[in-house]
């Protein structure tokens, strides 16, 4: 079972369970010391409590790929992040034990693939790992911090403000007229894309509601 006292200007969480080492941890808040508790007793309970020892041999490859394996499947959208997040694997800092990486190692990658791609995908690639070292945290019972919180983020340049002239949107629809083999959906949906600003991937989700494939 868990235990709480107030210590030093903190909270101590210790739990108990037989046959398993005691686990304790401090915290700023007694909400968060319950939370940590709950996950490690969770976790033992479900046989995946991953000990302070046994994250220094997990690496952050290991946690994405149990992640894909497990979360990924139930979430909108896993096909492309799932493709991410094996292009992210291949990274070298994923080879990294959980209990090894650092603030000063999650700087180093993003200022790398800053010289690769676009500040938005960096953004992205950082909110993807640290989703999923928070998760590890409160569902897996992984002893851990998350270093990502503690890194900047690079700055976005600022978004096209530009609209189509009705000259211009006339002479797309016009260039989208399905002639020969071209999908006689397109002006339909380039039209519904314009009225309502929606992205591809709105789109797509769409026209699945509708019974129609987004190949079409």
């Amino acid at each position: 079972m868990a235990t709480f006292r107030f210590r030093s200007s903190r909270w101590q969480a210790r739990v108990r369970r037989q046959g398993h080492p005691d686990q304790t941890r401090s915290f700023l808040t007694h909400k968060e010391a319950e939370r940590w508790a709950r996950a490690v007793e969770s976790g033992i309970d479900s046989g995946s409590f991953i000990s302070p020892t046994q994250a220094k041999k997990i690496t952050l490859g290991d946690l994405i790929q149990r992640y894909i394996a497990e979360v990924l499947p139930r979430m909108k959208g896993a096909s492309e992040d799932s493709i991410r997040l094996k292009a992210i694997c291949r990274r070298p800092i994923c080879r990294n034990s959980i209990a090894s990486l650092s603030p000063a190692k999650i700087a180093e990658y993003r200022d790398v693939r800053l010289k690769e791609v676009a500040p938005g995908t960096v953004v992205r690639e950082l909110a993807y790992l640290s989703s999923i070292i928070n998760h590890g945290r409160r569902e897996w019972g992984i002893h851990a911090n998350n270093p990502v919180a503690l890194v900047r983020k690079p700055t976005q340049p600022k978004g096209r403000e530009r609209v189509l002239s009705l000259t211009e949107r006339e002479r797309l629809l016009v260039e989208l007229q399905p002639t020969g083999r071209r999908n006689t959906w397109m002006p339909s949906v380039v039209i519904l894309a314009l009225e309502t600003a929606m992205r591809r991937s709105e789109l797509l989700a769409l026209r699945w509601e509708d019974g129609i494939p987004p190949n079409q």
